[in-house]
């Protein structure tokens, strides 16, 4: 089996957690294909062989690779997700610090992870992603997110106004420091931290969360992911933030920004005992009162 390994940073305290990986990819006879910047570090600090075979873009997942796996946190799945996109790779995210939503397989789990799924004990969870389609083309092949889409005011204390449309219909105009369209998956990311609901998995739905809107009668609103979202800003400068994913750009005043369900889902790696859940309710320490 050919696993494809992405992760952004090789660091001290992560060198022994690669190699500790890759031995147990060795034992297991499959064989690890890296990607190339990861390589090169880990080639220089670790001092890996260079016969190793590594990858460059979604391209190279298009036939050959049977697994993914990200090591890192959330981010450097998310980032994974864009060397995935189509290819229905299977995803796994192994994490180098604290509990993830996405990377949730813990250092201590990874032999077990992976035995479970050498005996394909697991199932594919469907994750739904949006697609980003604006006038200039500013994302190029880059417009596709996992968690979400925002629109936010740069380098003024001014608000910006966000007119909204719903399947071609007249929805709202956001008076605010901006506006976030999340997928059920970005639902405890940047929406949830501005008072966005939690959706769990498999909800065919997006979310629009107002960023510090003026009016406080201005709630989230969760909407049939079916539906395309058209979103225009307005505002004292000429051009707005536009952050997908974490990856930021420039968009001018006015531009139309479409927003619609991407035409492809992702797989991810799911375990019998690791759920949406689980992780939830210990990540956010749900139940948990000093008194008790």
């Amino acid at each position: 089996m050919n696993v494809a390994i992405y992760g952004k940073k090789v660091t001290k305290q992560t060198i022994e957690l690669y190699n500790e990986f890759l031995g147990i990819l060795k034992d297991f006879g499959w064989n690890p294909i890296l990607e190339k910047r990861l390589k090169e570090q880990l080639t220089q600090k670790a001092g890996i062989t260079e016969n190793l075979e590594h990858f460059v873009n979604h391209n190279d997942f298009k036939t050959g690779i049977d697994l993914s796996v990200s090591i890192g946190g959330d981010g450097t799945f998310i980032q994974n997700v864009q060397f995935v996109r189509d290819s229905n790779v299977p995803v796994i995210g192994i994490n180098t610090g604290r509990l993830g939503f996405l990377s949730n397989i813990s250092r201590d789990k990874i032999e077990e992870a992976m035995n479970l799924v050498f005996h394909k004990k697991y199932v594919h969870q469907k994750r739904s992603l949006i697609r980003i389609e604006t006038e200039d083309n500013v994302l190029g092949d880059e417009n596709i997110a996992v968690n979400d889409l925002a629109l936010q005011k740069k380098d003024t204390a001014s608000m910006i106004t966000v007119h909204a449309e719903l399947d071609n219909k007249y929805l709202n105009s956001y008076w605010a420091d901006g506006l976030i369209v999340a997928t059920p998956t970005g639902s405890t990311a940047y929406s949830l931290s501005c008072g966005g609901p939690i959706i769990t998995p498999g909800c065919q739905v997006h979310i629009l969360t107002p960023i510090a809107p003026h009016n406080l009668n201005v709630r989230p609103m969760v909407v049939p992911d079916h539906m395309p979202i058209k979103l225009k800003v307005e505002g004292r400068h000429r051009t707005c933030l536009m952050s997908v994913d974490g990856k930021s750009v420039s968009v001018r005043q006015g531009e139309e920004i479409v927003v619609q369900k991407a035409d492809f889902m992702i797989n991810v790696i799911k375990f019998e005992d690791n759920n949406f859940l689980d992780t939830i309710r210990n990540k956010m320490y749900w139940g948990e009162d000093p008194r008790n």
